[in-house]
């Protein structure tokens, strides 16, 4: 009979060594040796279990999605890494960080390692690159003339742009877009969080396109 964990123990995280040793090891360029010998606590799927990162980001680009996300950074927004770590969840293609080059990644939870992220110095050099790709600008925010994103044209190939927590988007930043969306709420409160909503928006583009 085993002794009972303690209550406030750790959970164990990931998987331990290959079973059976080396001799049993995959024949599979995909797996870390290092992970192979020594386990991967990582927090990814099973599905990439002992993978190294350059093994699990080719096989993410090979199955990403259309959209694309971009956050505005004016105030080093502490959101900015928790949509980076939904982005990556919903498959993201891209994500764009508008503004300041340096973000808050302690929410990413090292997530910004599998994703692809870009950045632009300004609103007019984001714009400039989505005219120049051919990708619609689609504004989240609940500024006047929005639209509930479950009844707006949501296209399969987009840009999903986020703002600040409180401000919300820059007046550029909506000039910039082809069309704004907002999400329905029922509370009393004028706004969700801004991570949250993202993941909203996320979810609901991959709802219809997924």
């Amino acid at each position: 009979m085993t002794d009972a964990p303690e209550p406030d123990s750790e959970p164990v995280v990931g998987v331990g060594p290959w079973p059976g040793g080396a001799d049993a090891w995959p024949d599979d360029v995909r797996y870390d040796r290092e992970l192979l010998a020594h386990g991967d606590r990582r927090n990814v799927i099973d599905r990439y279990r002992y993978w190294s990162m350059e093994a699990i980001v080719a096989d993410l680009d090979a199955r990403r999605h259309p959209f694309h996300v971009a956050i505005e950074n004016w105030q080093h927004d502490l959101n900015i890494g928790s949509i980076v770590r939904s982005a990556n969840a919903f498959g993201a293609a891209e994500v764009h960080i508008v503004g300041k080059r340096r973000w808050n990644r302690r929410g990413a939870m090292v997530t910004d390692r599998y994703q692809h992220v870009r950045h632009h110095p300004d609103v007019a050099a984001f714009a400039t690159w989505a005219d120049g790709a051919g990708i619609p600008i689609v504004a989240v925010d609940n500024v006047a003339g929005s639209v509930p994103v479950d009844r707006a044209d949501l296209p399969e190939r987009c840009v999903l742009l986020f703002g600040q927590e409180g401000p919300g988007l820059s007046s550029d930043a909506v000039a910039a877009a082809s069309g704004v969306v907002e999400i329905t709420q029922y509370g009393s409160t004028r706004s969700i969080n801004a991570s949250a909503a993202a993941a909203v928006v996320m979810y609901e583009w991959c709802r219809r396109w997924a």
